[in-house]
């Protein structure tokens, strides 16, 4: 005996499936018409993005492949060692959170000293100063704000005084 809409209760059932409702299994049986009224066309698969994304083929990842020493990225993942530097250049997205997470920045300050350190080192500094001066005014440390906004002028004039721009 064919079984008959659950929705309609006119046509046979042709489609037919298990759905799970506040816990409990519950057997569904749909003609075409109310399966398509209840829950859309599904098989215009193509007309429905998601679910063309979560079932239909997928385009093939496209690696990125440093052009200089043919290393992937996937190399890197394995042996966690670059090839060349040009790979910094053409995994960098990729690279940038491992960087930040291992060495906390993603910026190179270098090592203090050298031809070029006083003003760099000023200017780190005052940087620093002011992540300080930020933090003090976020918890209300009021003199400690004052005390640094001080040292952060002195900075700011020192550095003018070089010739160097604010």
């Amino acid at each position: 005996m064919a079984l008959i809409c659950q929705h309609c209760k006119k046509r046979p059932a042709t489609v037919n499936f298990v759905e799970t409702v506040g816990g409990e299994m519950v057997a569904l049986h749909l003609c075409d018409r109310c399966y398509k009224y209840k829950y859309g066309e599904f098989e215009k698969v193509t007309e429905n993005a998601i679910i063309n994304g979560l079932f239909g083929p997928s385009a093939p990842a496209v690696q990125k492949v440093c052009k200089v020493c043919g290393m992937r990225f996937e190399d890197y993942e394995r042996t966690g060692l670059l090839g060349c530097p040009s790979c910094y250049d053409v995994f960098k997205e990729q690279l940038m959170p491992s960087i930040a997470g291992i060495q906390g920045k993603t910026c190179h300050v270098g090592k203090p000293g050298g031809d070029h350190s006083g003003e760099h080192d000023l200017r780190l500094k005052l940087k620093m100063l002011q992540e300080q001066l930020e933090s003090a005014i976020t918890t209300g440390d009021y003199r400690a704000a004052s005390r640094l906004n001080m040292q952060m002028t002195a900075i700011k004039n020192a550095i003018n005084q070089r010739g160097g721009n604010q």
